[in-house]
């Protein structure tokens, strides 16, 4: 083969060599940017993934809210209407003269024993199904569970101390259905302002009225 065939030859091998090292770098920065392009989409897929975790997380807890809640309050308005029942049958008891309940008659007590037993009956069933009688004489007076009818002028008690129960109150689970009727102290040593006030149930005859 003659020196110039060779010198021709020559420059075809180097840029051979040439253009399969461009080949290679080239497939290098294909199979890098395609290594990039996976990374990043499978950071979206978990981040996609953890939102819809969370989201089935939070479903699950209101689900779980939304039962317990029909499971204790399903029976709130029943149960308000029958605390009205249960009112009238202790007026019934508390208007009999003491007179007639010591008279002796025995039909007439038997009656009053009737009466008596049942209104306990139904507090119980109500007591059963988490209805709690509200009665606070003695206790500071809490919006949250009783409603002021009267101040009573007393310098003996702390002010605003529940100094009479007119009607007792009932609360079903964190909810009040009907708070109790009080009258308070006025004009005794204040209760320090700095106690902590624990958060009362939700008043929800009174979210209705609103």
């Amino acid at each position: 083969m003659s020196d110039q065939a060779k010198d021709e030859r020559a420059p075809s091998e180097a840029e051979a060599a040439e253009a399969n090292a461009e080949r290679t770098e080239g497939s290098i920065d294909g199979d890098y940017e395609a290594l990039v392009r996976l990374l990043k989409e499978n950071e979206e897929l978990k981040d996609r993934a953890l939102r819809v975790a969370a989201e089935m997380e939070n479903l699950r807890r209101r689900t779980a809210r939304d039962v317990h809640d029909a499971r204790t309050y399903a029976v709130a308005n029943f149960a308000r209407d029958m605390l009205s029942v249960s009112d009238n049958l202790r007026r019934a008891l508390d208007a009999i003269p003491a007179e007639a309940k010591a008279s002796g008659d025995a039909g007439f007590k038997a009656l009053i024993e009737g009466v008596d037993l049942t209104e306990r009956a139904m507090l119980s069933a109500l007591e059963r199904h988490g209805v709690k009688k509200l009665a606070p004489e003695g206790e500071k007076f809490d919006p949250n569970f009783h409603q002021a009818m009267f101040e009573v002028p007393n310098p003996d008690v702390p002010a605003n101390t529940v100094v009479q129960v007119v009607q007792p109150g009932y609360s079903i689970g964190e909810r009040v259905l009907r708070p109790a009727m009080v009258g308070v102290a006025k004009g005794g040593p204040k209760i320090a302002a700095d106690a902590p006030v624990e958060p009362g149930p939700v008043n929800e005859q009174a979210e209705k009225d609103a």
